[in-house]
């Protein structure tokens, strides 16, 4: 079940919430937990007893290292908790003769950063399974996160109260994240999948390129409008959950890009091995030795094949670079400069991201600098080119602040034209979005999310 569908939109949340605001707040967690529990068995009933066995486990770990924090044996609660949920992921995610649970590679990270906060004292001992259970499942963020620290929503599971304002803005925010998936995403990967679905030899320049910026604004839409749709939910329960992007194609480097993608997943990876490992601390060899680690170990976590542990290793030797004097360089560039060179090296990037064998990433880089391709110009680009000229526009534009930065001016104009445009909007736009991303949701057939097989 994923947000973007009819069967979610039109059963599971109305009549979920429905018993969500109708008990008294006692219950509230009990609700929660068990629709996230039907919410998960939807498709995999199964691996409910899996996510079950990794809540129970790092919950009592979670207990004894709390009861033990001064002895030795706390690094052995420890480290069964790490074990066991590395275990998991690599039984289910790289042997690969099992089924791949959706969401472990986010609830196990989620669970992992519980038991090691308790340890290091930063985060008080969760003593209700309950809550603790609610935690690791609440639906919102359960398949494919942001990734919540325990303590980013400790004190959200005991007491949130929750009023009109904040569910307005969680119904606009889950809004936005829905029309960004099924009216950008999904049309501009349809894109993507004719491409990259043709003889590469057979690819102009001109379709190649179109093709890798396609799945460029594919799953930045895709993965942030399902972030979108994470929060606004979260907010609509009372829970604050973190941003998980922040306009990544805008960066002026590549350092700046990884402060801006997926935010949750590099901030887990900075706090619980860069930073451990040393980090920046012990000097440039260190450091760099640290960022290869750390890089390896992001592609790795989206899967178990070559291509991922090139993309990883990519990032890291222009990380690296950067680290190494050329960031000041791009700090003195105009801006334009910059950002080319970062899309640049995010989109070859992205070539090894969605191509799973090294013939396939290394063809399809060739037709994209002409070496192998039949030209720059050829009929079917041209041809995609007019077909997709203004969804291409229209996400290019609203991969930018550009269009909120324009919503705050008016909004913040007291008088006049503008307060009654951005009234007007601000009561139109929202059910509008809506109407026709439901309107969409009925009649696509072709509706994937790419993190699912994260």
């Amino acid at each position: 079940m994923v947000f973007s569908s009819a069967i979610f939109l039109f059963r599971f949340l109305p009549i979920f919430l429905i018993c969500y605001f109708l008990v008294p707040r006692r219950v509230k967690n009990f609700i929660l937990f068990l629709g996230s529990l039907i919410f998960y068995a939807w498709g995999e009933p199964i691996y409910v007893l899996l996510m079950l066995f990794s809540t129970v486990v790092d919950y009592c770990l979670g207990r004894l290292i709390d009861a033990n924090r001064d002895k030795a044996v706390s690094k052995v609660f420890l480290a069964m908790s790490v074990l066991t949920n590395l275990s998991l992921l690599c039984v289910f995610k790289y042997l690969e003769f099992l089924p791949l649970p959706i969401g472990i590679s986010f609830y196990t990270f989620q669970t992992m950063s519980y038991t090691i906060d308790v340890y290091r004292g930063e985060t008080k001992v969760q003593r209700n399974l309950l809550d603790f259970g609610v935690y690791v499942a609440m639906f919102p963020q359960l398949i494919a996160g942001p990734i919540v620290k325990y303590k980013q929503v400790e004190q959200d599971l005991h007491e949130r109260p929750v009023d009109l304002p904040q569910i307005s803005y969680g119904t606009k925010r889950f809004v936005t994240g829905l029309a960004k998936k099924v009216l950008i995403a999904n049309n501009v990967g349809e894109l993507w999948s004719m491409i990259s679905a043709s003889n590469i030899e057979s690819l102009s320049v001109l379709t190649a390129w179109m093709g890798i910026i396609a799945f460029a604004f594919q799953i930045y839409f895709d993965f942030s409008g399902y972030s979108d749709m994470a929060i606004g939910l979260g907010a609509i329960l009372g829970f604050h959950l973190p941003e998980n992007f922040k306009y990544p194609y805008i960066a002026t480097s590549i350092t700046d890009f990884w402060r801006r993608w997926h935010i949750s997943l590099g901030s887990w990876f900075r706090d619980y091995v860069y930073i451990p490992l040393g980090g920046n601390r012990k000097g440039l060899k260190i450091q760099i030795v640290n960022i290869l680690i750390v890089w390896m170990l992001t592609g790795i976590w989206h899967g178990a094949g070559l291509n991922f542990l090139f993309w990883g290793l990519w990032f890291a030797g222009f990380l690296i670079l950067e680290k190494m004097g050329f960031g000041r360089v791009l700090e003195a560039m105009p801006v334009f400069f910059s950002r080319l060179y970062t899309w640049l090296v995010v989109l070859l990037g992205w070539v090894c991201f969605s191509l799973e064998t090294p013939g396939a990433i290394l063809s399809y880089l060739g037709a994209m600098f002409g070496v192998n391709s039949t030209g720059v110009f050829d009929r079917q680009g041209l041809y995609l080119g007019r077909e997709y000229l203004i969804l291409l526009l229209i996400a290019a534009v609203t991969s930018t602040p550009l269009i909120m930065g324009l919503v705050r001016k008016l909004k913040n104009v007291r008088m006049g034209w503008s307060l009654a445009i951005y009234r007007l909007g601000e009561k139109l736009i929202p059910p509008i979005l809506l109407l026709v991303s439901v309107a969409y949701v009925v009649a696509a057939s072709y509706n994937p999310f790419l993190y699912f097989r994260f």
